[in-house]
């Protein structure tokens, strides 16, 4: 996992590449959907979405450990080369998506077993297209979906719909060791 100060990472950031939409940094709740996944291995894992990917390394850490098909989404194009350094620090490779969460159809989402997130509820507007894109992908067959956040409000709101509708769990998580973190993530099984 590196940090802005890993040379990989510095090397990217030399090239002027800044992304616009917070994929500035590595974002500690892709540590709690690891940590996760880790202790709660997913059944299915062969296609996995990261959407609103950042630097990608929850998903990076989906193809090294499950050997998955990731498909790294984000809106913002300026983080690919932060996650490619990323994928290339960890031997792997991912495939690249510029999308946003609302441009996410149903039939685009059949292709994937898993859709996992990080840190994707930051504002109060998120709030409507992420749970509609939770619903599009429950309703496309997606078998695990994981969203993970340090708790902020909105995250709570779209946890609160998704448990009326689809029995969500939410799960307060901590890591500890060389990355703390601490949150909670939201969990549909959708067998």
């Amino acid at each position: 996992m590196p940090t802005a100060s890993h040379p990989a990472i510095r090397r990217v950031k030399r090239q002027g590449i800044e992304p616009s939409i917070h994929g500035n940094k590595l974002w500690k709740s892709s540590c709690l959907l690891i940590d996760y996944m880790k202790k709660h291995p997913p059944e299915h894992a062969g296609r996995v979405l990261d959407v609103g990917c950042g630097w990608g390394v929850s998903g990076i850490w989906c193809a090294q450990n499950f050997n998955s098909r990731v498909t790294s989404m984000d809106a913002d194009p300026d983080v690919f080369p932060f996650l490619q350094a990323t994928a290339d620090v960890n031997g792997v490779e991912t495939e690249h998506l510029v999308s946003r969460f609302e441009k996410l159809g149903t039939k685009q989402l059949e292709q994937y077993d898993m859709l996992i997130a990080a840190d994707i509820c930051f504002w109060d507007e998120l709030v409507k297209p992420v749970t509609n894109m939770v619903n599009r992908a429950v309703k496309a067959g997606v078998k695990h979906i994981l969203i993970a956040d340090p708790e902020r409000s909105p995250f709570f709101e779209v946890a609160e719909k998704c448990a009326d509708k689809h029995c969500a769990e939410v799960f307060e998580w901590s890591t500890r060791g060389s990355i703390e973190a601490s949150g909670a993530i939201m969990v549909i099984e959708n067998a």
